[in-house]
């Protein structure tokens, strides 16, 4: 047997190139046998269709079809975020600039542990880490690999700064990674703080940082996963301060706001906060994992200072070597700067700004065409790209069936909340490319879906 092709050195684009055209047929043709933005049958017949197509995992002999195969198996059975009516999560279709950065990484395969092992992607995320930090006013910033990652920082970091504990003050519609994060640092049992309208409540807020004793870290959110709706952030901050609390705002969703010139103002009392969670892989078009952990004092990063001599020898860094563990819990680590790099250069924050001042349109539009629709009952007004809706007089159990239908039949992907005691459907737009069209498209299914 020859020795295969590396994908980097001085052989590897040549060799890529082919490979590359068999991987864009395969997606071609597995989304053409999709034929929308889910599979269709539910999750038995995907995974036997899928089954089918892998057959042995491991054979004795290796098939030399296997990438054509897998990658078609995949694109078949995928959910396209890409597709108007894939609006379940904060899944985004990522950009086309973005996605063809990440294949260089994935192709010179640096690792952000130490500088010998990626000399210039170093500096870059300590580039870019910084000026994202400073679009929400704090100081630097590390990378991570999502939101639920930032969150748990933010309580590591708090509990480190307050001598080893910290106990957590959040709202009933705090992200679930937070309260988990407390679990796994082992730190009290939170402190959870009513949401009437969806928001956390300063004035609940301020009677339970009047009675709580001890050092305390509230987490707020700028834009919650159920509804997108944004915690009265000067309200809280000044609520800190008065009470002597720490401050952490998981801004997952919501931080892509920054990038926009007329919703930024939303995000007002952000640079207040002792730590931000942001993700870029939400509301920034990235590929998956592109989050990040904001900080306003970047000496609280030295508790995550480590030593290990093959990767950080005291000499080394003394003859200038600059140290990368303390950047990251994680050691082996991808260089997933790149990708947002390239989007922040190509696009700037005004072309990002207006991706998002986009999307946050087509939920207006959708809000507006429930709103006037005899047959929906529209939530409310969406803060960001969020949509809550259901069928009037509809039963919840109604609302999930439609949903699961929907689902089945691979014609629709939507998500679900409950809010004041009421399941909704959740549509939530992170497409740029959606029309109007397509917004009157999904509501015609689910109103022919739903039992009369």
């Amino acid at each position: 047997m020859s020795t295969l092709p590396l994908a980097s050195g001085p052989e590897g684009p040549s060799t890529l190139r082919p490979l590359l055209d068999t991987v864009l047929d395969a997606l071609r043709e597995g989304r053409r046998a999709r034929g929308g933005p889910l599979p269709a049958g539910g999750p038995e017949a995907v995974a036997a269709r899928l089954r089918d197509a892998v057959g042995d995992v491991l054979p004795d002999d290796g098939d030399p079809d296997a990438l054509r195969t897998l990658v078609h198996a995949l694109a078949e059975g995928a959910a396209d975020p890409a597709d108007p009516l894939c609006a379940a999560h904060l899944h985004c279709p990522p950009l086309a600039v973005a996605t063809a950065a990440d294949l260089a990484v994935s192709v010179l395969n640096p690792s952000l542990d130490s500088w010998d092992q990626a000399p210039a992607a170093s500096e870059l995320e300590a580039l870019v880490s910084r000026a994202l930090a400073r679009l929400a006013g704090l100081a630097d910033s590390l990378l991570t690999t999502g939101g639920t990652e930032a969150n748990q920082l933010a309580l590591l970091l708090a509990r480190e700064a307050h001598g080893g504990s910290v106990r957590l003050v959040c709202g009933a519609n705090a992200h679930h990674s937070l309260p988990r994060a407390a679990w796994l640092l082992g730190l009290p049992e939170p402190v959870v703080v009513p949401a009437p309208a969806g928001t956390l409540d300063p004035a609940a807020l301020d009677e339970a940082l009047t009675e709580v004793g001890g050092p305390l870290l509230v987490a707020a959110t700028a834009g919650t996963t159920d509804a997108g709706l944004i915690d009265p952030l000067p309200e809280i901050a000044a609520l800190c301060a008065a009470h002597h609390a720490r401050l952490h705002v998981d801004a997952a969703y919501g931080g892509g706001l920054l990038f926009s010139d007329r919703r930024r103002a939303a995000l007002t009392g952000l640079e207040a906060a002792h730590t931000v969670t942001l993700d870029l892989h939400k509301l920034g078009w990235q590929p998956v994992a592109a989050g990040l952990l904001a900080v306003r004092d970047t000496h609280d990063l030295a508790v995550l200072h480590q030593r290990a001599d093959y990767l950080n020898a005291d000499d080394d860094t003394e003859a200038g070597l600059p140290d990368l563990l303390g950047r990251s819990l994680r050691t082996t680590r991808r260089p997933d700067v790149l990708k947002i790099a390239v989007t922040l250069k190509a696009l700037g924050r005004t072309g990002i700004g207006a991706l998002v001042d986009q999307v946050c349109a087509r939920a207006a539009e959708l809000a507006e065409l429930l709103d006037t629709h005899p047959r929906f009952e529209l939530y409310d007004r969406p803060t960001i790209s969020t949509v809550l809706f259901r069928p009037t007089d509809a039963t919840d159990d109604a609302v999930a069936d439609v949903r699961r239908q929907l689902l089945h039949q691979g014609r629709a992907v939507l998500g679900r909340a409950r809010l004041d005691g009421r399941l909704w459907l959740k549509a939530t737009l992170l497409n740029p490319h959606i029309r109007p069209d397509d917004l009157a498209g999904l509501l015609k299914l689910v109103e022919g879906t739903t039992s009369r």
